[in-house]
């Protein structure tokens, strides 16, 4: 599958997040200890938001361990909300229109799993997009596909409910194709306010998912810690895995959660798909 982390909070350098961590994502890319394959490299993503209305991303096919332009990129890059994503293809093509994130306006979006019997229910999917939309999307694989689903259904209104009824109609579709599992999935999306995670998958034994501690209370346990000490009390990371092995800084996110981030404040939701 994959690995991810979406990051919010005072800017950092990209170099912070990806490079430094001592289980970091570019680490992750070789070595990965929970993710359902060891290596994932089929390629990788960054998105993060600047000064512009839309924010930047970088892609590429490389292994993450073994791109010289993600180094010299994340030495020099800052953001307040930072989404990357190592790549571990399920069986579409290694290519940059495949790589996470991916952009539609001010959205971000990325997954780790997968649309089980994707090659029988993909027609069906494609066709539920909204036309207006379907151009816009370049790639092969599913996960693109359920952000299109998703943006068809609402996303940028309420994005709770709008990955509900996308992953209903997974199920729904699967299911009509005999499928018995249609879904596995960790979700992260973003719209550069607010970042929305969800884990679920139909079987109940979805991919891992983790949340940051409360970052004060992280300072006062750790205050010699720099990186700790640089973070605004309002930043809040969600990892595939942890990034680290520090006593009390990450908790599991639970089986079928929408957790919702904007600033400091943080809720977490039981999230159930909206079946037609």
């Amino acid at each position: 599958m994959c690995r991810w982390l979406a990051y919010s909070g005072s800017p950092v350098s990209l170099e912070d997040l990806l490079f430094k961590p001592k289980n970091s994502l570019v680490v992750q890319s070789k070595h990965s200890q929970l993710g359902a394959e060891t290596t994932n490299g089929d390629g990788f993503g960054v998105g993060w938001y600047g000064r512009f209305e839309t924010p930047g991303v970088f892609h590429s096919t490389e292994p993450a361990w073994n791109d010289r332009n993600l180094r010299e990129l994340s030495a020099h890059a800052q953001s307040g909300r930072v989404f990357a994503h190592i790549r571990a293809s399920t069986g579409s093509p290694v290519q940059q229109s495949n790589c996470h994130p991916f952009r539609h306006g001010r959205w971000l979006f990325m997954h780790n799993g997968s649309v089980a019997g994707f090659r029988e229910v993909k027609r069906d999917l494609a066709f539920a997009v909204d036309p207006s939309l379907y151009p816009d999307i370049e790639g092969s694989t599913d996960s693109e596909l359920l952000f299109f689903l998703a943006l068809t259904f609402g996303l940028e209104d309420d994005p709770s409910a709008a990955v509900a009824r996308a992953v209903g109609l997974v199920e729904e579709t699967g299911r009509a194709h005999g499928v018995d599992w249609p879904i596995q999935m960790t979700i992260a999306t973003t719209d550069g306010e607010t970042t929305w995670a969800f884990r679920y998958s139909s079987e109940g034994r979805s991919r891992s998912l983790f949340r940051s501690n409360d970052v004060l209370t992280l300072k006062e346990q750790y205050p010699d810690h720099p990186m700790l000490q640089g973070l605004s009390d309002d930043a809040r990371l969600v990892v595939s895995e942890p990034l680290g092995d520090l006593r009390g800084v990450w908790r599991e996110v639970p089986e079928s959660t929408c957790l919702t981030i904007r600033g400091g404040d943080e809720k977490v939701e039981p999230f159930t798909p909206t079946r037609s």
